[in-house]
């Protein structure tokens, strides 16, 4: 038993839960304590990562909580782990800093960054959940942990997107809770994640179409988190939260572990063999396909800089999904290039537009007028990430999307096509409401008030940094894209 992997994940929970006690007692924690606090439990969750990786086959695993033989709370670090792991371990430290200057204007910083740590913990509790049980256990602890973070200011918009994200998220979390229990009466009896799937052969002949209803039900459910249509609402409502959730909502958090927990259910639970080419399969691709386009649409549509940006990630999320129900190891490498590249792009758009509106206090794209000059790193690297969105070569969102389409040509799907080209549309949309922005910023027109934008500047130092490690971290990423798709192309043929 190796109670070394607990510790990144009991660690910032428990210090969270610390943190909340000492709220009573009007105490400020010093920030340098909650960046230590991040930055132990990043370098213990990839040191799991790497010694999983030293060890090669005999994963690192461990037992938390035993109720049976077949139920239990349990760890254990895989190649979809490490990669979703990963992707949190190295952008939380980032964010976290970005975040206690942010936070500095916003008031009751303890109780703020109390959820933040437990959200953490609660996070790589996902990613390195060894079954079903533990997943559904720490997904719906994810609710709850971020659920204050998004209420933070407590007004009347706050409490809504609140109200919201509960609604959705707890309803979806039933119907996949629905399809877990199915898993462990048609399956092989454990929930554990077995690539391929665990349904039992002998068990599921003549339950064949009661189980891919199941599917169905579940993957919306999941679906929820991950901003599919018709449940995409709570999350341009949940843009009120202050930037730094917003960025982690968006980018690492809750929308990435609705999208991991359909890999975990597509390839590791109900098995991509079985689903594909039936009806399920067409269902669920046709819904990824009209989010594509339909997020992309209303993001070209809203003037709001994070309600468009919102928008921007309901559409990318689909882009994974869709690719991720080609139910081939094509599909499955695409949707995992794309979920990384995307995670350190859009986490860093989110993180400017909280720069943007934190200094200059304007919030729409029409407002934005020539606030390019008077504010040049935000806006560098606002406009770095804008085109790596877009997919312009050689940045990363171009590998995404490339790995994508391959994918969905090699699947042979005819409905995989229609796919490609919605993300042909959603890409021209895309470029239309980013270019919007930068062209507004770089190339003002009309008359400007140039003793308003002369007293506006850039962030200082504090946020200026993490602004420019996170462009740089998915520069530097696309740069290295073949090794990384190499490492991604072992996860998605289950070798990792």
């Amino acid at each position: 038993m190796h109670r070394f992997l607990t510790f990144p994940i009991l660690l910032p929970i428990l210090l969270g839960i610390g943190l909340l006690c000492l709220q009573p007692k009007s105490h400020r924690v010093r920030s340098s304590y909650i960046m230590a606090a991040v930055l132990v439990t990043s370098v213990l969750s990839l040191s799991c990562i790497a010694l999983t990786l030293l060890r090669g086959e005999q994963a690192l695993a461990c037992i938390l909580v035993s109720f049976s033989e077949s139920f239990s709370i349990s760890l254990r670090i895989d190649g979809a782990s490490m990669v979703y792991g990963g992707i949190v371990s190295v952008l939380w430290p980032l964010v976290t800093a970005y975040a206690l200057d942010y936070m500095s204007h916003e008031g009751h910083e303890n109780r703020f960054f109390s959820f933040w740590l437990m959200a953490y913990g609660v996070v790589l509790g996902i990613a390195y959940s060894e079954d079903f049980l533990s997943l559904y256990l720490f997904y719906e602890l994810l609710t709850l942990a971020t659920l204050p973070l998004v209420m933070h200011s407590m007004d009347e918009k706050a409490r809504y997107a609140g109200r919201q994200y509960v609604v959705y998220s707890l309803s979806g979390a039933s119907f996949a809770f629905i399809g877990m229990v199915f898993l462990l009466n048609y399956g092989v009896g454990h929930l554990n994640f077995t690539y391929g799937g665990v349904l039992d052969p002998n068990l599921i002949a003549g339950h064949e179409n009661t189980l891919l209803i199941v599917f169905v039900a579940a993957f919306f459910g999941f679906g929820v988190k991950a901003a599919i249509f018709p449940f995409y609402k709570w999350l341009p409502d949940a843009s009120v939260a202050p930037t730094p959730v917003s960025a982690l909502l968006h980018a690492v958090a809750v929308v990435k572990a609705g999208a991991f927990a359909i890999v975990r259910l597509i390839y590791f639970g109900f098995g991509a063999d079985f689903l594909r080419g039936t009806w399920a399969q067409n269902v669920v691709m046709a819904a990824t396909i009209v989010t594509i386009v339909y997020g992309s649409a209303r993001a070209l549509r809203t003037p709001h800089l994070k309600r468009r940006l919102a928008f921007s990630t309901v559409s990318n999320l689909s882009y994974i999904l869709f690719s991720l129900t080609l139910m081939t190891p094509a599909g499955l490498l695409g949707g995992l290039t794309h979920m990384v590249y995307h995670a350190f792009v859009k986490i860093t758009m989110f993180c400017c537009a909280g720069a943007i509106i934190h200094k200059s206090g304007r919030e729409y794209v029409y407002e934005l007028e020539d606030c390019g000059r008077v504010m040049p790193v935000t806006f560098a690297t606002f406009t770095i990430s804008s085109f790596a969105l877009i997919g312009l070569p050689p940045l990363g969102g171009f590998a995404g999307k490339w790995m994508i389409a391959e994918g969905a040509v090699a699947s042979g799907n005819p409905m995989a096509y229609v796919g490609i080209g919605a993300l042909i549309l959603s890409t021209l949309l895309t470029t239309l409401y980013l270019i919007t922005i930068v062209a507004r910023a770089y190339f003002p027109v009309g008359q400007l008030d140039t003793a308003a934008l002369d007293r506006i500047r850039d962030p200082g130092w504090s946020m200026k940094v993490p602004l420019i490690l996170l462009t740089a971290s998915g520069v530097l990423l696309a740069l290295v894209s073949d090794g990384l798709i190499r490492f991604l192309a072992l996860v998605s043929q289950g070798v990792l």
